[in-house]
């Protein structure tokens, strides 16, 4: 009798079924997003810059004397855009890491909750995507930290596969470290979620050895930035005014503890979605607390489980902490260690590290449809479908754009004209007026960073100054602090020049001081000039020093063949699956 015919591994039904999450978070993404779906353009908000094409300047490598909080995103970008629009990359790989982040809270279920069906997962995929978390880490521009946040399921996972011996744990993990080290935030919420999971005892494989071997990858992903800060010494020193300007906020009718176990209270209260800043903040609040708490006591049952025990003890411990760091005490410590601990301005936006605790709320909700379908009854489809209908009615404006907020921006066709004038071996560009942020008449009505530093060839040149509500937080930027003095008291061309000034680039209708700099740039040669920018010359420009390319570009390629590699890993191990799958059909 002929064997009967096995069905692909990719065509049964069980394959389909966990496609539904992946399906559902794609389509969550497209709504949110949408305004770039349908309108090509740039991501110009508050701190997010793209641009069509940038360059790899030594501001792109972290090797300026402002910390290296962009590495190696801009030098990924640098590159992408030699070949693809630098706009659409932005928006792809924002799509893509929100879309990953709600598939990967799925697998996480699947992984750990394995008797959950795809109601479950899809509302744990709904809570990922769909919170205050994200849509304030959009508002303020933290596109490339949503990269961070979406690798820790995927890290979860490719951890508990190592701890139970699986095939393909640390290409898996390899992946996902890099994915998440596309920011120093990144990396460091990927690895210490990992880490904590692997020291949590018991597993096929000895503790000690695999946290040695997660510690060195964590380090090797993060390389780019680690160098980048050896060599140039950016970000070792940070004003400690910075510790209360970037504290956990209360949102109305919670106080701090309720937003941040509520997945909000960003320090920027004008980078909230509409509905937080009203009542409906408790009420979406409750909601997604609500659908979380019930599958609290499910996740109880299980906390002999070493990785269920070790999310949950992530979230408490985070939420917690970031509570007590907006207190008296916690603000103190925190000013003590931005002056006695280097590399610690990294630390002081702290609602940013929240995203620690959305694994087990994840897995809590999943848990939680559970229960229900359980212990009241029903299907559970129906509890699936009431807990996501819930959850997106906590927070109804994060659709389109975060309620329009959010949508592409086109460059005044000036910027692609100065973008070809400035040229990288005639010295660095300072850039008026005074400060690093910009209110165009083009880029909407809140505050943007200066694109000009992606925009161009030459390094352009940032004190790193924030204006916050209640004065202001000091950058590293001191060279550039110094060429800001000179230009708005009107020094001598001759003076920017000695301190390799080859370029000033003066950025038409948008707020900011000149001071007395047309004094300096009536003697300047004027090489371009229209309604939105002017550039000018500056001759004879010094030539400035600058710590060595090739090491800093070789710990980015590092980084890239790590995450090169654990690919080429996880499609050794799939391949292996599927030829064994098929000697057994």
């Amino acid at each position: 009798m002929p064997r009967p015919v096995s069905s692909s591994p990719l065509s049964s039904p069980g394959a389909l079924r966990s496609a539904v999450p992946a399906v559902w978070s794609l389509v969550l993404t497209a709504v949110l997003l949408g305004p770039f779906l349908v309108s090509p353009g740039c991501l110009l908000f508050r701190d997010a810059v793209s641009t069509p094409r940038s360059f790899l300047t030594d501001g792109a490598l972290g090797l300026s004397d402002a910390a290296a909080r962009a590495v190696p995103q801009d030098a990924l970008l640098a590159w992408v855009s030699t070949v693809v629009d630098g706009c659409l990359a932005v928006t792809v790989l924002l799509g893509a890491s929100l879309w990953g982040a709600g598939w990967g809270a799925a697998r996480l279920v699947a992984v750990l909750l394995p008797t959950a069906g795809p109601g479950a997962r899809l509302v744990a995929a709904t809570l990922t995507i769909w919170n205050p978390y994200v849509a304030e880490r959009l508002l303020q521009g933290h596109w490339s930290l949503l990269a961070g946040y979406a690798a820790l399921p995927w890290a979860i996972c490719a951890a508990t596969a190592i701890r139970r011996g699986r095939p393909g744990g640390w290409p898996a993990l390899a992946v996902s470290l890099a994915a998440g080290g596309l920011t120093p935030t990144g990396a460091l919420l990927a690895t210490v979620a990992v880490l904590v999971v692997l020291a949590m005892p018991g597993g096929r494989t000895r503790p000690l050895p695999r946290l040695g071997a997660a510690v060195a990858l964590g380090v090797v992903v993060s390389l780019p930035w680690l160098v980048a800060t050896a060599l140039a010494g950016g970000g070792t020193e940070a004003d400690p005014a910075g510790v209360r300007a970037f504290a956990a906020r209360a949102e109305p009718l919670l106080a701090t503890v309720g937003s941040v176990a509520g997945l909000g209270g960003i320090w920027n209260g004008d980078a909230v979605p509409a509905s937080r800043g009203t009542p409906w903040a408790a009420v979406g609040t409750l909601l997604l607390l609500g659908v979380v708490a019930c599958g609290v006591p499910a996740l109880w049952r299980r906390h002999r489980n070493p990785v269920i025990a070790a999310t949950a003890v992530l979230a408490a411990t985070v939420t917690v902490t970031v509570a007590l760091a907006a207190t008296g005490p916690g603000l103190a410590a925190g000013e003590w260690a931005m002056v006695h601990v280097p590399g610690a301005g990294l630390l002081r936006d702290t609602q940013k590290w929240v995203a620690w605790a959305v694994p087990a709320y994840a897995l809590a909700a999943a848990a939680g449809v559970q229960t229900l379908t359980r212990r009241v009854g029903g299907s559970e489809r129906v509890w699936a479908a009431t807990a996501s209908v819930a959850l997106l009615v906590a927070l109804p404006d994060l659709a389109w754009g975060v309620g329009g907020t959010l949508g592409p921006v086109r460059y005044p066709d000036g910027w692609r004209e100065v973008a070809g004038i400035v040229t990288a071996g005639d010295g660095d560009v300072a850039v008026l007026p005074a400060g690093m942020f910009r209110m165009f008449p083009w880029s909407g009505p809140v505050p943007v960073l200066d694109p000009a530093p992606r925009m161009l060839r030459a390094d352009v040149l940032q004190t790193g100054t924030l204006v916050v509500a209640g004065g202001a937080v000091a950058g590293e930027g001191r060279r550039a602090e110094e060429v800001e003095e000179l230009l708005l008291a009107g020094a001598d061309a001759s003076e920017l020049a000695a301190r390799g000034i080859g370029w000033v680039l003066v950025e038409h209708g948008t707020p900011g001081a000149l001071g007395d700099a047309q004094v300096t740039l009536d003697a300047l040669e004027n090489a371009y000039s229209d309604q939105d920018l002017s550039l000018y010359r500056v001759d004879g420009a010094a030539a400035e020093g600058s710590p060595p390319h090739g090491i800093a570009i070789g710990a980015h390629l590092v980084w890239l063949l790590v995450a090169a590699g654990g690919v080429l890993g996880q499609l050794l191990v799939h391949r292996r699956g599927f030829a064994r799958a098929r000697e057994q059909a």
